[in-house]
């Protein structure tokens, strides 16, 4: 509930300070007083677009103040407490408009965000002017005008929560989708590459070893050559290097018998030609592992071709060929995955869409009785308005079929989105015997304020915003009806803080409180004065907004009759 105002330093307005009260406050003054101008600075308080040139002139910065009285136990204390304010203390809101544009928004005394400041105000007030009036005239406000009426909130919200999952994992269902499109081919090569190496059966070195092989079979001719003339040499031919030792031998080991220092002597040479003999059966046990095979030969290139053609194409060598197998393997891993997560994502949906679908059912359900409940509660209250006679229709339309409409956001062949699978418009037939038409298209500007006001009077016990401001109620109306819409606003300030800018006595003298506000021009600039009206003085203010500039002695018995009636 609003409880304080202040505006300084705004348009016309140098120095203003306004403490309203529970019930109807009246707000009232000639035109251009500045009456527009504080409905105006109560937007900009609940989060509305700020701009330098609501700056007065010469000032260097407009400030607005505006203290609510926070519930304990109200949707905005609980949105206050996240954010971690103190709601026992209240919500105090000051804005300063910057001349420079360097506007700042502080929340019970500490900086703040424009959108922090949205998300406390939302469920704060709400403002039913001029811009209320067009609101009403687009369809998209029909809808949440039945829910709320309907007690369909809650229902509706469920719908967008499973709307809002459903969406994103239709975006991520798509780009698996593209991936795997665009990873066929490139699929078909990683398997080719992959059966490639692995038919190649490679081991690790084995083209090393190759080589060698290799060199050996082509020079297996030469090396039977060398080995046997080494072990004719060393030990077969006649005089062969044993044979000769041994001759040396044996004569030694005879002149040993003359001088035995020959005998270490003699014992090398004996050991050196047991060592030969050794090596020349080695010789012979290598000559028989010489293989002079051409078909042996031909496989080994063969097989050397091969890889070093997987070499060239996979890295330059075969660890890098084996690297490149194993990284294909788990590249394949995670294309192949990539199914597995199409399907769990179709699941999902599959799951989320049952949901949807019982649940836009079931709103949808509801929606077409309360439609017609509606329609009698707005006749009824626009009887009381002076529109007796008037037919009013909730018109629920199915939204559109489309038979590319992705399937997951379809229920029984209609679209569904956040706010279900119907749109709904205010139908409205003002005098008998016309035909129901859409509400923008033929009420005027009076029969649309009462609309907007019949609304408000029905959905007061349900509507969770605490104070409302009424500007341009009277638009349109005036006589008896604007008596009529007084008791109306009366009757809503029971349930809500109403806030109400009027030319109309018939209106004004309903209210609990009254202000009146005044224009004034001193040392060359122009003021804005806001005062409590009372006892005479409101007497004389209403007489005023019965007669105008000139008062009488008529006006004032008028005046008087009306407050007494009152």
């Amino acid at each position: 509930m609003l409880r304080e105002l202040a505006i300084r330093n705004f348009a016309i307005i140098d120095d203003l300070k306004i403490a309203f009260d529970d019930g109807l406050t009246i707000l009232s003054g000639e035109t251009g007083a500045g009456k527009s101008i504080i409905i105006n600075a109560v937007n900009l308080l609940l989060g509305s677009r700020a701009s330098a040139k609501l700056v007065r002139t010469g000032a260097d910065a407009a400030e607005l103040e505006a203290l609510f009285d926070i519930p304990a136990d109200c949707r905005v204390a609980e949105v206050m407490r996240a954010a971690d304010y103190d709601a026992s203390e209240g919500l105090l809101v000051r804005r300063v408009i910057a001349a420079n544009d360097r506007h700042r928004i502080y929340i019970n005394g500490r900086l703040a965000t424009m959108q922090v400041l949205k998300t406390l105000t939302a469920n704060l007030a709400s403002i039913s002017g001029q811009h209320a009036h067009q609101g009403l005239l687009k369809e998209e406000q029909h809808l949440a005008i039945l829910d709320q009426f309907g007690n369909l909130v809650g229902l509706r919200e469920q719908t967008a929560q499973l709307h809002q999952q459903i969406v994103p994992l239709l975006e991520k269902l798509k780009d698996y989708r593209r991936r795997e499109q665009q990873q066929a081919e490139h699929l078909e090569l990683l398997t080719f590459q992959q059966a490639e190496i692995e038919q190649a059966d490679l081991q690790p070195g084995e083209d090393d070893a190759l080589e060698a092989e290799r060199t050996r079979l082509k020079n297996a001719a030469n090396l039977q050559q060398t080995v046997q003339h080494g072990i004719a040499v060393l030990y077969s031919a006649d005089g062969a290097v044993v044979e000769r030792l041994a001759e040396v031998g044996k004569r030694l080991e005879q002149a040993t018998r003359v001088d035995t220092r020959l005998k270490p002597i003699t014992d090398q040479l004996n050991g050196l030609m047991y060592q030969l003999e050794d090596s020349a059966s080695e010789l012979r046990d290598y000559l028989q592992t010489i293989e002079m095979d051409e078909a042996h030969l031909e496989e080994v290139e063969q097989r050397l071709d091969m890889l070093n053609k997987l070499k060239r194409k996979y890295g330059g060598s075969l660890d890098a060929v084996l690297d490149h197998r194993d990284r294909i393997e788990k590249e394949l891993a995670r294309t192949r995955s990539i199914g597995k997560e199409i399907e769990a994502t179709r699941n999902r949906l599959a799951s989320l869409h049952g949901h949807l679908a019982a649940t836009a059912r079931e709103l949808s359900a509801q929606r077409r009785q309360v439609a017609e409940q509606l329609g009698k509660h707005v006749e009824k209250e626009l009887a009381t308005l002076k529109m007796t006679g008037t037919r009013f229709e909730v018109l629920l339309s199915p939204n559109g079929q489309d038979d590319g409409a992705e399937p997951f956001l379809t229920v029984d062949g209609y679209a569904v989105n956040e706010n279900g699978m119907e749109r709904a418009a205010f139908l409205i037939a003002p005098n008998v015997g016309e035909a129901l038409k859409p509400l923008a298209g033929i009420a005027s500007g009076g029969e649309l304020s009462r609309v907007v006001l019949a609304l408000k009077a029905i959905l007061a016990h349900n509507d969770a915003v605490e104070t409302v401001v009424f500007d341009e109620v009277d638009a349109g109306i005036g006589g008896s009806v604007a008596e009529v819409v007084g008791r109306k606003l009366e009757a809503l300030a029971r349930f809500h803080q109403i806030v109400c800018i009027t030319h109309l006595p018939q209106i004004a003298m309903y209210g609990d409180r009254h202000f009146r506000i005044s224009k004034h021009v001193n040392k060359g600039r122009t003021h804005t004065r806001i005062e409590p009206v009372e006892a005479d003085a409101r007497v004389h203010e209403i007489a005023r907004m019965l007669g105008g500039l000139e008062i009488t002695s008529t006006t004032l018995d008028h005046a008087r009759e009306m407050l007494g009636r009152k």
